[in-house]
Formats: structure tokens, C-alpha cells, sequence
């Protein structure tokens, strides 16, 4: 579903303020921004950006902490912000009270989370979270995102544009769910795959991430959307990693059931299998509208490729911060198969 055709090109170059998040979304983003002939102020306290972007042409950081002070930002007009860093509401709050007479279009990135059924497909007219409402832990980061966009969107109206992705994946991910796979690949043998091949899975790249919301903001959309990619089998996941990086790899499938019975944390236990009937639909989730507004996706082996590249130029994760370690996979190889 890659488009082929040539890019919209806006009549001139923009400027865009992008909020905080230099370390993914907002990398890529400022990357794609710069490619595309536009100029980019970032705002955040400058501990990443100036070692990503030191000489770069079109760029500019304005150092600030936006949980305190905007005032830097004083006096100045920017065609479209965009918050891919905002958690908080009462942080949000303050950065759309400063902002939102002085920019062209306020996009948001929020997230998949904010939804309040996760047993169901949903569009985005499903019902969100309510930070009022009884919530068990793990809600209570989409509730905040859901609050947020509650702001943005009572502020700016038909100049916001709200932005939900689900799992993103490609080069700069700060998470080792989805880089853990091909590094897992590569390495070889027998490789536990969780669950079944024909359960969900549903992931977006960065970099169409990034093109879409800059599209956008060139074309000057507003409203709510879903914004992560195709459902797809794990099983094709799986057989797409094998072909791209190791076909001697051996997989080996390991039952979800099986997995919970062994004590198997469903949503951090092995790198991307969720487990339960309240998630059912987190993987199916309705992209219609965002495929309307323009979204593509690249092949996935493209994504695949990158990624190892990326991974194995940074030399793999840290050590304590990988998905699943070898000795935990060969111990629950040995358990249950």
C-alpha cells in the first residue's frame, strides 16, 4: 500500500513548532519536515535536540520547560504546532492557553489508549476514557491523552487535528517490543513465538507516521484520527522476519494459554502478545478514515530490514531493557515444548 505518486507539494515552505519528543515520532518527523523544504522550531529543555540536529539547515530549538514557562515562545507565529509529547492535561492546558492563537493548526499525538473498549472494533467515535471514572493502573495513561484532546480540540476547534497511533515501530524506537523480533531472527535457532499465527497484530512505521502528519498539516486537515497500520496475522509477522532475516531460523509456537499458565505476563511477558478477552480488538482497530485522508504504508520487509539496520548499528538494547532475554525464552522453550 505504498503510494507511488509524487508527493503533494504546498504552494510554499512551512513553519511548524514541534513540542518536546526529539527521540522518535518527533526525530522523524523534523526529519521528513526538513526533506519536504520546511522550517522547524523545536521547543524542549535541549537534551537530545542540538546532538540530532546541530547544523541542520531549517532548524531551530528554543530551550524552555513547557511544564512551567512558554514565555520563550512569546511574540512569535508558527503555521501549525505539533504536541507529540503531551501527557498531562493541565501540561497541555498550559501549551494550548500560549499557543493556540498564534499557530495555524494545533496537531496532537495521542494515542490508540484513549479508547474505553478494547474488547471491540472501534472508529473513533467510540467512547474514550474519563479521568472521573473508575479506572484500574493501566488506563490511566489514556485517560490523560483523552483528557488532553479534550483540551486541544475544545480550544481550537476546526484548526485542531488529533492524531491517535497504535504500536509504532521502525528506526529510533525507544521500546525493544518490535526491534526485539528481527534481532531475534538474526540470532537464530529456535525462536518461541507466542500465541497463534492467526492472532492480530496491527503496528504502524514512524516514517508513514511522520509523512502522514505532515500531510496534514500541508493540507490542513482537522478532526480525530486512528493512525497505525493494516491488521495482519502474527503468523505473516513472523514469516516476513524469517524471509528477511533468517530463514534457517527454526520457529516455534508456543500457545497462549500455555504461556499464562507459566506465569507469562500478557502485555510485557513476550514482545508484542497481548493476551484476554477485554483486548480483543486492540489489534483491529479502524483506520478508514485516516486511509481516506491519504495514509500508506511501505512494505513490511522495508520495515523489517531498517529496523535490524538501525538495531544492530546501536549495538541491540541495553542490557536489563531487552524484550525477552535468551535465557527466558530457552526456559519457557524447555518448559512447554
Amino acid at each position: 500500500m505504498h503510494n507511488p505518486s509524487s508527493p503533494y507539494v504546498p504552494s510554499r515552505p512551512l513553519s511548524l513548532l514541534v513540542l518536546g519528543g526529539t527521540r522518535f515520532v518527533g526525530r522523524t518527523l523534523v526529519e521528513a519536515a526538513l526533506a519536504g523544504g520546511h522550517r522547524v522550531t523545536l521547543f524542549n529543555r535541549g537534551r537530545t535536540a542540538p546532538a540530532l540536529f546541530p547544523d541542520a539547515a531549517g532548524v531551530e530549538t528554543v530551550l524552555g520547560d513547557r511544564t512551567a514557562d512558554l514565555s520563550a515562545l512569546d511574540g512569535r507565529r508558527w503555521d501549525a504546532v505539533v504536541d507529540v509529547a503531551g501527557y498531562e492535561p493541565e501540561v497541555v492546558r498550559r501549551s494550548v492557553a500560549a499557543l493556540a492563537g498564534r499557530v495555524g493548526r494545533y496537531v496532537f499525538v495521542s494515542s490508540l489508549s484513549v479508547l474505553a473498549d478494547q474488547a471491540t472494533v472501534q472508529d473513533e467515535s467510540g467512547e474514550l476514557l474519563d479521568l472521573d471514572g473508575e479506572l484500574a493502573p493501566h488506563q490511566l495513561y489514556g485517560a490523560r491523552k483523552a483528557a488532553c484532546e479534550r483540551i486541544v480540540l475544545d480550544a481550537c476547534g476546526e484548526r485542531a487535528c488529533v492524531v491517535r497511533p497504535g504500536m509504532i515501530v521502525g528506526p529510533y524506537d525507544p521500546t525493544d517490543r518490535f526491534p526485539y523480533w528481527p534481532r531475534r531472527f538474526q540470532r537464530g535457532g529456535r525462536v518461541l513465538l507466542p500465541g497463534a499465527p492467526e492472532d492480530a497484530a496491527q503496528f504502524v512505521d514512524v516514517r508513514d507516521l511522520a509523512g502522514w502528519i505532515l500531510g496534514c498539516v500541508e493540507r490542513q486537515r482537522a478532526g480525530v484520527y486512528h493512525v497505525t497500520g493494516r491488521t495482519l496475522p502474527f503468523g505473516e509477522f513472523f514469516a516476513a522476519c524469517r524471509e528477511v532475516v533468517n530463514p534457517a531460523a527454526e520457529p516455534v509456537w508456543v500457545g497462549g494459554e500455555l504461556l499464562l499458565r507459566a506465569g507469562v505476563d500478557p502485555w510485557m511477558g513476550v514482545p508484542m502478545w497481548i493476551a484476554g478477552p477485554e483486548c480483543a480488538a486492540i489489534n483491529r482497530v479502524d483506520v478508514s478514515r485516516a486511509l481516506a485522508a491519504g495514509l500508506t504504508y511501505r512494505p513490511l520487509a522495508e520495515t523489517i530490514a531498517d529496523t535490524l539496520a538501525w538495531d544492530n548499528a546501536r549495538g541491540g538494547p541495553a542490557a536489563g531493557t531487552e524484550g525477552l532475554t535468551a535465557e527466558a525464552e530457552r526456559r519457557l522453550l524447555d518448559e512447554l515444548t
